[in-house]
């Protein structure tokens, strides 16, 4: 696929300094070093390398600038998926996987927003915890299950909209107490897999009651516990009279939780994974057009059904990147978690179980990963020369805010002759 002519990054080194200048004093340092990474990000300023063909009829060369890795940058988030879905890929079960969806209302935002780290987190927790409750209980699945969840804290048009992806499979280990004789003890346990509903666990009204009352519980002890900061026209939410009269209306209206139909296997649960694990505020591949007038990308109307849903919308460089920027996540947070069956500490032992109650062979060992170089042999790039197929030596590295000595080669260009 080719790369997109236009990106994140170009926007903010037209636009980045004069932004930064205009909201001195109102930028935090998480965000700031966001920009800077972005900036710099492929660019001489992080260094590179220069790989040449091995063929020498071709020497086809190459100059390719180190990449931020920041999780934020739009460009740096192919390779991290890329290693994260094939970890995830031995791990997936044969069974029907659910798409769980559940939102922040949106007069919680703004104090989200103050306190992304404590809101982010107990967001998080109370979808799991909900979700985990509910398959618990006997009078709907009764199991433990696992759960993948992720979280976005944006729309589709940059606009600040926490909310939680979560993948559900749809069973669970249901642990009950072994017969007499089964072990010296007789206390074994041995597990059975329970199956879940078509529909999923339960109707959505039911996760909806019991997600608002958890989140709405973690909020208030977070208050008493003075883990909540309000600044601007929040400020009086500091006070606890005042933070309980703003919570009350919000015990009384419908929270949103939306539980998309099921997935047909784990392929489809992969491929919808490696769309939205490792996704930014907004994608290289969505811009349109930028210059100093505004910024236009492509955004979806939700309100909307079909192809007409895909809009185009223009905003000042300024607006866009303060949208950006809303999303940066506070200094490790960790926005993908792992929950039930699929928390790291059993997660091994607990799928290997399931595979064995689903009859399912476990998954092919991994092949050996291979050896660096010796310092005296060549670095060889795992991709071969566009030109020729021949492999790619790398033949100097250059440091950071260096320029390499060798020069890349000239990209063809082709020759069309009208011959009609």
């Amino acid at each position: 696929m080719p790369r997109p002519t236009l990106e994140v990054a170009d926007i903010f080194r037209d636009h980045g300094a004069a932004w930064r200048d205009a909201n001195r004093g109102h930028v935090s340092l998480g965000q700031l070093k966001v920009m800077s990474a972005i900036e710099r990000c492929r660019t001489a300023a992080l260094g590179g390398h220069v790989a040449r063909c091995e063929n020498d009829a071709c020497g086809h060369t190459i100059v390719a600038y180190n990449s931020c890795r920041d999780r934020h940058c739009p460009r740096c988030q192919g390779a991290a998926s890329r290693k994260w879905l094939e970890a995830r890929e031995a791990e997936l079960l044969p069974v029907p996987y659910f798409h769980v969806v559940y939102t922040l209302p949106a007069e919680l935002r703004d104090v989200a927003y103050q306190n992304k780290a404590v809101i982010y987190g107990l967001l998080m927790k109370a979808s799991a915890e909900t979700t985990l409750q509910i398959a618990a209980d006997p009078r709907h699945l009764g199991a433990r299950i696992g759960i993948t969840a992720v979280l976005h804290t944006w729309g589709s048009a940059m606009m600040h909209h926490p909310h939680v992806h979560m993948i559900v499979p749809g069973g669970g280990l249901s642990e009950t107490r072994g017969e007499e004789g089964d072990s010296p003890t007789g206390k074994q346990k041995a597990a059975k897999w329970i199956a879940a509903k078509p529909d999923f666990l339960v109707h959505v009204n039911v996760l909806r009651r019991l997600f608002r009352g958890k989140v709405l519980g973690l909020l208030t002890e977070a208050h008493a516990e003075g883990r909540l900061q309000f600044f601007g026209n929040l400020a009086p939410l500091a006070d606890k009279t005042t933070f309980k009269r703003f919570l009350a209306p919000l015990r009384r209206i419908d929270w949103v939780v939306y539980c998309k139909d099921p997935f047909g296997g784990p392929e489809q649960v992969l491929r919808y994974l490696s769309r939205y694990t490792h996704r930014v505020a907004i994608s290289n591949r969505r811009l349109v057009a930028a210059d100093d007038g505004g910024v236009s990308f492509r955004w979806k109307d939700y309100r909307i059904e079909g192809p007409e849903r895909w809009k185009t919308m223009t905003l000042l460089p300024a607006e866009f990147i303060r949208r950006f920027l809303l999303h940066v996540l506070p200094k490790g947070f960790h926005r993908i978690r792992h929950y039930g069956l699929f928390a790291n500490g059993n997660r091994t032992e607990n799928i290997a179980r399931a595979r064995e109650l689903l009859a399912v062979a476990p998954p092919p060992s991994k092949p050996e990963p291979v050896k660096a170089p010796a310092a005296d042999e060549p670095r060889v790039l795992p991709t071969p020369c566009p030109c020729c197929g021949k492999r790619m030596h790398v033949i100097e590295v250059f440091a950071r805010g260096c320029e390499p000595r060798h020069r890349p080669t000239p990209m063809r260009t082709l020759i069309r002759i009208d011959t009609s």
